[in-house]
């Protein structure tokens, strides 16, 4: 072995160092024993780890077998070159301005004015203040005609209404002008001395008053309140009150809707038809309605019933009612078939009012009393096909006593007052059932196309009478709206009505003409409308009615205008 000089030097220099650090170390640090304490923070490799899949030792593990996946892959040649991406424009369709006043004025022919204004303004607090005036008149010149057949319409309103949290009201008052003509003589009667003595022309004035209350977050839903007085220009007066209460009784799992109501109505005629002798009359009936809804998955079923006390005033009688008023609907298939059916029933308070609003011709010598529906039975199924198709179809059989029918006055050869001659219209009560079928269809394909059609079959069976005078055996309407462009719109309404029976009569001492029942033919009335918007306040418009020029009689012996042209113009703004 080769002798190393340097290592040994080395080695003997480290061991004379280490022994003078252990005397030092003796002569200046006493023995300490310290323990040093230090907080055990693991690592991740001191976590055990849970294989996802467990080694079983069980003989019976079965043995997973590879599988092994090919791509059987044939090359294909492609001139496909992608464009370039485009996001699509959206055309964002701009709001319509909606204003809350309008005014609109038509003319047209056999002298047609058409004349509308609805005013509203909000002042504060929800207050809103509403008003509006409308008028329709025309010459008539019916061909044919012997006597004057002009008419007028004229209605005023004005209302002031307020929204609170809990409570929205509402008052309003108006008046109603209006004038018709008896024009409607039978042929071969009267001479022309006799036709020009006749002032077909009558008047009726209708003053209305009312108020309703919304509740919100009460046990009371609402109250209505309303006064009418209807007159005509024969000294002919009624006076029609009706007030109604809504409320609810809560029960434990559900409530129970309740309905009071009181209807008065009095009036008076100065004479019937064939004598001087007045007519007076007054009713008042306080009815009780309840209803519990029961709802159960697809089956909700309202039942319910109908108090009502009735006094004749003029009689002194009085009499209880008990109605039914069940309900019930049931979904066969989602919304698009539903079945429902019920049986109800009430007691309708007819009036001079309602009876001339229906038909303008009938004569004020007539008898008004309450008609008694004891029972409305129906069944039906209902649903939508889609989201844009919509269908009901219903039958019902209908028990009416005391219903009003209206039939032709006889013609007096005596004949005092000018409703005398066969040119106006009485009422007679009988007991009537009334089966019927029914259909209605509503198509809303888009917002510029909407449809709607209905029809209805009629089969009446009287107690007393011959006939069910002046009801149709069948009706039926379409409904067409239909946005052509932004400025341009047009709609279509059609009519039709089936025959209907009257009775003719001749009394006096050189004509005598026994009653004998007369077939009115059924007839179709088409309309038109054409629209312009010039801008979003500025329309014109053009209307045809009757475009089938018929001749038709709505009443026996009242033929109507022919084919009819309106243009005009709306405006709308804002104060």
């Amino acid at each position: 072995m080769k002798f190393n000089f340097y290592r040994v030097v080395l080695l003997f220099l480290c061991v004379v160092q280490f022994s003078w650090s252990q005397e030092r170390t003796k002569d200046s640090i006493e023995d300490q024993v310290v323990n040093v304490v230090k907080p055990y923070q693991p690592t991740i490799s001191d976590a055990f780890k849970v294989k996802e899949i467990p080694v079983l030792n069980d003989s019976n593990t079965i043995q997973k077998k590879s599988v092994k996946y090919n791509i059987f892959s044939i090359p294909v040649a492609s001139t496909f070159t992608p464009a370039k991406g485009r996001a699509a424009n959206v055309d964002k369709q701009k709001r319509p301005k909606l204003f809350d006043n309008y005014a609109s004025l038509g003319l047209g022919t056999f002298r047609t004015f058409l004349g509308e204004v609805y005013l509203s303004h909000e002042l504060r607090n929800e207050q809103v203040i509403g008003g509006y005036f409308g008028h329709h008149s025309s010459l008539g010149q019916i061909e044919g005609v012997r006597l004057d057949n002009s008419f007028s319409k004229t209605q005023a309103n004005v209302d002031f209404s307020q929204n609170n949290d809990d409570l929205s009201w509402k008052v309003d008052l108006g008046y109603d002008f209006s004038y018709y003509n008896w024009y409607g003589l039978p042929d071969m009667i009267y001479s022309d001395e006799e036709v020009n003595s006749i002032n077909p022309k009558h008047s009726f004035n209708t003053f209305r008053a009312g108020g309703q209350l919304q509740f919100d977050e009460s046990f009371f839903n609402s109250v209505d309140i309303s006064f009418k007085r209807f007159s005509d220009s024969y000294s002919s007066g009624e006076n029609i009150f009706k007030a109604a209460f809504d409320f609810d009784i809560p029960l434990r799992t559900n409530q129970l809707e309740n309905s009071i109501w009181v209807d008065y109505i009095n009036g008076a005629f100065n004479r019937n038809y064939f004598t001087e002798e007045t007519i007076n009359y007054g009713f008042v009936n306080v009815g009780l309605g309840t209803s519990y809804i029961l709802t159960e998955d697809d089956l909700t079923v309202n039942l319910g019933v109908r108090l009502v006390y009735l006094n004749d005033i003029e009689l002194g009688e009085n009499k209880f009612y008990i109605y039914p008023n069940i309900e019930a609907t049931y979904r066969l298939v989602s919304d698009v078939v539903i079945a429902f059916g019920g049986i109800t029933g009430d007691l309708n308070q007819n009036s001079y009012h309602g009876f001339a609003s229906e038909n303008p011709f009938v004569s004020p010598t007539l008898l008004v009393a309450p008609t008694d529906q004891q029972y409305n039975a129906f069944l039906g199924i209902k649903g939508k096909l889609s989201n844009d198709i919509g269908y009901s179809i219903k039958g019902g059989y209908m028990n009416e006593a005391n219903k009003p029918l209206y039939i032709l006055n006889p013609a007096l050869t005596f004949a005092e007052e000018n409703y005398q001659f066969g040119n106006s219209f009485g009422v007679v009560y009988d007991e009537v059932t009334t089966v019927s079928i029914q259909g209605e269809l509503n198509v809303d394909v888009s917002r510029n196309f909407t449809l709607g059609l209905k029809g209805a079959y009629f089969n009446y069976n009287t107690k007393e009478q011959k006939e069910a005078w002046n009801l149709p055996d069948f009706t039926s309407s379409l409904f067409i709206d239909y946005q052509i462009s932004e400025q341009w719109f047009t709609g279509v309404s059609a009519f039709f009505v089936g025959e209907r029976k009257d009775q003719f009569e001749a009394i006096g001492s050189f004509v005598e003409i026994e009653p004998e029942t007369v077939v009115l033919d059924s007839y179709f009335d088409i309309n038109a409308h054409l629209g312009y918007r010039i801008n979003s306040q500025f329309s014109m418009f053009a209307k045809v009615n009757n475009i089938a020029n018929q001749s038709y009689e709505r009443w026996l012996n009242f033929p109507v205008q022919g084919i009819q042209f309106v243009a005009g113009a709306t405006y709308q703004f804002d104060f």
